[in-house]
């Protein structure tokens, strides 16, 4: 989901500039300075498209916390300092979050205030309220990712302040917004299928919020965009372990929260996650349309990597029509767009969307239309360029190679690439690749006797069932 600046987690604020990142450039332009960050990537194997914008960015705060890969460049470059010492913002910070810059907005005036007497009156914008507090903020195990979403019975909370008529404020729409960062964080380790059923609760009290109405204008935005970013997440939670009609309603409700508050760039999200569902449910002609319409929309937002994305979700509408000349074309659009780079523009949701993330994809699109050598060759590129802390995207694309291998005749490579995904199948939980994997172990039946193919027969096997 899984992979970025800009989501309607809520509205603008200016950059705050990056002093610290200053100092170390010294002396150096900032081109000289980027020359400098490409060559540590390559020392230590990574691949980054750094350039004087992308240093000027970061010393503008425009960038408040790097991506993965520049993360673990710049700590090789600066040995025994930590993100904060390069003067960013903690990654669990701005996860989910960010500033969609749809139309101007104007600066709050300060802290959101309830009616008169109410305690919301002495809460910072970001400290949370009891009610979300627990709806939202209980913390847990990282072994056990589902727990970290607390308790189940908070929807009545959240209900009651419908029911007492106090009115939503800024902290309760911050803790909003911290439940779409945890739900994102948590799936991009763990996967779907511990999570789905915990996030229901928090999506009910976010929905109840919208009900009992907010103090301020900028603060119903903000309720508005974070109900409808949580929809979107808990419906792909829904989606990726199989619950395709609980999905379509969830992102159906996005859909409706984005036109009812105006929101295009919820409404241009909300289209690209339908039209992955109606993809992967066999419905590729709705896919195609669904993608269509999110372009549409999304053209005027700016940013090149987003359309990259919609126009690889049409590219797989068009596998599923058989249709060759339209998928090529929709990927070579996407791939053209990509290449324009990164923006302020980028949502912040689209984090998950890098070069390992394109190759996925198109890895899934030749896998539809039957051509197994390109498809394992993309999902190769793809298994090799995820960054490690993307658990279930590492394991998704191993696992489309396997299946890629499977069906194109290489039996023992793709045992090996199976054997992959069981190891990761005991971080992540997702019915999506389990399935991939059984349809894997199917292909390679009749292959027992090549190597490696009947230890990742008797192992897959032996899963616990419902993993």
């Amino acid at each position: 989901m899984t992979s970025s600046t800009v989501t309607s987690s809520q509205p603008d604020r200016p950059a705050r500039p990056n002093p610290a990142f200053r100092r170390l450039r010294g002396r150096r332009s900032p081109a000289e300075f980027a020359a400098e960050v490409r060559r540590a990537a390559r020392e230590i194997g990574e691949q980054v498209s750094c350039d004087a914008r992308y240093i000027g960015r970061v010393e503008a705060g425009e960038i408040r916390c790097p991506n993965y890969a520049y993360e673990r460049v710049f700590l090789h470059m600066f040995p025994g300092r930590t993100l904060t010492d390069l003067g960013f913002a903690p990654r669990s910070s701005v996860r989910g979050r960010g500033a969609r810059r749809t139309a101007p907005q104007a600066p709050p005036a300060g802290p959101a205030r309830g009616t008169p007497g109410d305690p919301s009156d002495r809460h910072h914008d970001y400290e949370e309220s009891d009610v979300l507090r627990r709806a939202f903020m209980t913390g847990g195990g990282a072994t056990v990712a589902a727990a970290s979403l607390g308790p189940l019975a908070l929807a009545p909370d959240a209900l009651a302040v419908q029911h007492t008529a106090r009115r939503a404020g800024s902290s309760e729409a911050g803790a909003l917004e911290e439940a779409v960062r945890r739900i994102r964080l948590l799936d991009d380790r763990h996967g779907a299928d511990g999570l789905y059923r915990r996030a229901a609760a928090p999506l009910r009290a976010a929905y109840a919020l919208l009900d009992a109405g907010a103090t301020r204008q900028t603060t119903t935005d903000r309720l508005h965009a974070g109900a409808g970013e949580l929809a979107i997440s808990v419906g792909w939670l829904a989606h990726d372990s199989g619950r395709f009609d609980d999905a379509r309603s969830h992102y159906a409700e996005a859909l409706a929260t984005a036109r009812v508050s105006g929101d295009p760039g919820l409404e241009a999200h909300a289209f690209c996650n339908t039209a992955f569902l109606a993809r992967d449910a066999g419905r590729p002609r709705e896919a195609v349309r669904a993608a269509q319409a999110a372009q549409r929309i999304a053209r005027p937002l700016g940013s090149a990597r987003l359309m990259s994305l919609l126009a690889l979700r049409e590219a797989g509408g068009w596998a599923g029509l058989a249709d060759r000349t339209g998928c090529a074309q929709a990927l070579a659009r996407a791939q053209a767009l990509f290449e324009r780079g990164d923006s302020p523009a980028d949502p912040e949701w689209m984090s998950f969307y890098g070069e390992a993330e394109l190759e996925g994809l198109e890895a899934q699109c030749w896998s539809t239309l039957g051509d197994w050598v390109r498809a394992a060759r993309h999902a190769r590129r793809a298994a090799h360029l995820q960054d490690p802390h993307f658990t279930r995207n590492t394991a998704l694309y191993t696992a489309e190679l396997a299946d890629d291998l499977a069906r194109g005749g290489c039996p023992d490579e793709a045992a090996q690439a199976g054997l992959k995904v069981l190891e990761l199948l005991e971080q992540v939980q997702s019915s999506r690749i389990q399935t991939m994997l059984a349809g894997t172990a199917r292909v390679l039946l009749p292959h027992r006797r090549a190597s490696g193919v009947s230890d990742f027969l008797d192992r897959h096997a032996s899963l616990p069932r419902g993993v």
